[in-house]
């Protein structure tokens, strides 16, 4: 039978029309078993998981595993990233043999409509619409809660979910599966067989859920490999919710399969410890208005030492230090450098706070800047009588009140303290080191004990090292791949692995400076990363007021010897020549609302030329979730697989799970195995990263933090 998706679609549009009532989100914090959320056990729903919500399922039925990474990007739009693990798959015809089949898939869905109480919310979307298309389907459904505790959907999908029960078709769809993956399977997309689906979810209590539906899912290449029967349509399971961090699934497959699932949830927007467990500030210390005209304090040194010295020690209190400092008899120019707070509105708070308690009450203007690696990154000028009079006001008050400037524009004290730049850290604690989706192993890890130390010579130079030992870990088997014709600046990453010795990852001196307003410059020399060795010069032009950034990035590397010790090696080996220079032109945007996008076009470490796009979503306590993808002038087939270089990357602030403040973050990419192609050099210290925290954008969104 033929179908018609035009007239489909506009009777689908007619009634899905705003229908002027209110509209409300529908949410839900389960997932189902592909691990999206949706309170069904296979099918999808136009539920979406609250904004900000980061989950991870593992579901599981006899042999097939899929773990699914699922991120609430904006209240309308989920992602998922899945890797699943399906034992006894056959293998198509000219593809090698496997005893389980690893595959990686990307997942999309939007939501169309809000409920109404005429009208189901609506959403479509996408399976597997970048991947090998073994689970690629799309779909278009709509849900409707019926009361406080039962929610209905149906819907219509192709692909894999318009395999079974079909009634009408759009087109052909191709049905092989997709060589390296990777590629956006849009030729396939809204084409083939079309069936329909149906469900329904039922709370019980608060924790305790019950889901039927009927599955447009035919699981045709398992069936046909002897993976499942396809008994019934008909699925059914129950769902436990353990904690608000943790809920199991339980539920029949197929009238053939029994499965099982667990999620694991956390909503990033909040605070794992609520309020903070950080000391209060000190309060803002109100003057005596007769005291203001108050000036002998200009002509009496002791005076001034006293008020200097109850700075550095107010400052000390916080986890700041003092690094310079002017007085006049109307203002002050405070350099701080912020060693503890992870938001630097909240340093500047607490300096300002300190101020009013410390400066002579003459003084009015007070300017405070913040250094970064010994340079001035940002000044921040305020009236005293606004701190005095808006301490109990709402934060935006303050910010208004605010005025931002670049130190350079402005002037900067010429006194600085004795310790302003001879400063010794280090830290002692163990690593982990991860390697994914490896065929024969898809998680490889080394951990140890890694040791770290920085040191500040003189205004804006830095000497930096770290030493690890691995102890247990069996990174060293990750295979090499076979040769693509592109020099091996990644993809023999197994051979620093093989080793137990302790090892240098990085030892360097980075010289940070100025070049004039709204310039930076960085330079860094010597053992960069882990696999190469030379120099890293980089410029950046980034206002303090601005959302937009512009740099440059120019590298000469050597290849370092596989025991990570002082030994250099030679650039040529399988594959070619490693070029001596590499390099990228960039641009950063906020595009607000916690989007942010970086883009960066060059030339990689094979000396493949090519541009890679970063987004990511990142939020005022400092977690971040974001992508990126890079494209060059290597093929696909000479990539490998995967096609071209992307990846997840994740940075969880370490503050947020302690209560505590502190700079400290922990961060992970996922990403493909480690290809030649679109690699680039890894730096520590790269400018934007280094400066823009402290810039009016980054502060403006965590103001609220000035007065805690």
């Amino acid at each position: 039978m033929s179908f018609r998706p035009r007239k489909a679609l506009a009777l689908a549009f007619i009634a899905l029309a705003p229908s002027g009532v209110a509209a409300k989100d529908l949410t839900t914090t389960v997932t189902n078993n592909f691990g999206t959320p949706g309170g069904l056990v296979d099918m999808p729903t136009a539920e979406m998981a609250p904004d900000a919500q980061l989950s991870t399922t593992v579901a599981y039925f006899d042999g097939t595993t899929k773990t699914t990474l699922s991120f609430q990007v904006l209240p309308w739009l989920s992602t998922s990233f899945r890797y699943s693990a399906i034992n006894g798959l056959i293998p198509g015809p000219g593809r090698p043999p496997f005893s389980t089949f690893y595959d990686r898939s990307f997942d999309i869905s939007f939501r169309l409509f809000k409920e109404t109480d005429l009208r189901p919310s609506v959403a479509v979307g996408l399976r597997d619409f970048v991947g090998t298309g073994l689970f690629g389907g799309e779909y278009v459904v709509a849900t409707k809660s019926i009361g406080e505790r039962l929610r209905v959907s149906a819907g219509l999908g192709w692909g894999r979910l318009g395999s079974s029960g079909s009634f009408g078709s759009t087109g052909n769809r191709p049905t092989d599966l997709l060589g390296e993956g990777g590629i956006p399977n849009y030729d396939r997309w809204f084409r083939g067989d079309v069936a329909a689906f149906a469900g329904a979810s039922y709370a019980v209590t608060d924790r305790l859920n019950f889901k039927l539906e009927y599955s447009s899912d035919g699981y045709d290449r398992e069936v046909r490999d002897g993976i499942i029967d396809h008994k019934t349509p008909w699925n059914f399971g129950v769902d436990y919710k353990i904690s608000n961090a943790l809920r199991v699934s339980a539920y029949s497959l197929q009238g053939d399969e029994v499965g099982v699932n667990l999620t694991m949830a956390v909503n990033l927007r909040e605070p794992a410890v609520k309020g903070g467990i950080e000391g209060a500030p000190l309060p803002v210390s109100v003057r005596d208005p007769a005291a203001r005209s108050d000036l002998g304090w200009t002509v009496d040194d002791t005076r001034k030492a006293g008020v200097r010295e109850a700075i550095v020690t107010g400052l000390e209190r916080d986890g700041m230090a003092l690094h310079g400092l002017s007085l006049a008899d109307q203002s002050a120019h405070v350099m701080v450098r912020n060693k503890r707070f992870d938001m630097s509105s909240q340093a500047v708070g607490r300096t300002a706070r300190l101020l009013s308690r410390t400066l002579p009450a003459s003084v009015e203007v007070m300017t405070i800047t913040q250094v970064v690696e010994g340079v001035p990154t940002s000044s921040v000028t305020l009236r005293r009588s606004d701190i005095e009079a808006l301490e109990n006001a709402p934060a935006s008050d303050m910010l208004r009140a605010a005025q931002f400037n670049d130190p350079l524009a402005i002037g900067l004290p010429a006194e600085l303290t004795d310790d302003a730049f001879s400063r010794f850290s280090w830290s002692v604690g163990p690593f982990l080191r991860f390697s994914v989706f490896d065929p024969e192993n898809p998680v490889r890890v080394n951990g140890g004990v890694q040791v770290k130390t920085d040191y500040r010579i003189a205004p804006g130079w830095v000497a930096s090292g770290s030493v690890s030992m691995a102890l247990i870990g069996n990174l060293d088997e990750v295979r090499l791949p076979q040769p693509s014709g592109l020099p091996r600046v990644r993809s023999n990453v197994a051979l620093y692995s093989r080793t137990n010795d302790p090892t240098i990852d990085y030892l360097t001196i980075a010289k940070y400076g100025r070049l004039g307003r709204d310039f930076y410059t960085r330079g860094t020399v010597g053992y960069l990363e882990k696999m190469y060795a030379g120099a890293s010069a980089e410029v950046l032009w980034k206002p303090v007021s601005s959302r937009l950034a512009l740099g440059a990035e120019v590298n000469y590397v050597r290849p370092r010897d596989f025991d990570q010790m002082f030994d250099l090696r030679s650039r040529t080996g399988p594959g070619g020549t490693i070029p001596e220079f590499n390099g990228h032109a960039s641009a950063y945007y906020d595009f607000g609302n916690g989007f942010h996008a970086q883009l960066d076009a060059g030339r990689y470490l094979a000396g493949d030329w090519g541009s890679t796009l970063s987004l990511d979503r990142e939020y005022a306590n400092g977690w971040k979730v974001g992508v990126f993808a890079t494209k060059t002038d290597v093929s696909s087939a000479t990539f490998g697989e995967g096609s071209f270089d992307k990846g997840i990357r994740i940075r969880i602030p370490i503050a947020w799970g302690i209560g505590k403040p502190t700079k400290t973050t922990s961060n992970t990419v996922i990403r493909s195995l480690s290809r030649d192609g679109g690699a680039r050099l890894e730096v520590n210290g790269r400018l934007y990263e280094t400066i823009r925290n402290t810039h009016q954008p980054e502060m403006a969104k965590t103001w609220g933090k000035f007065w805690r």
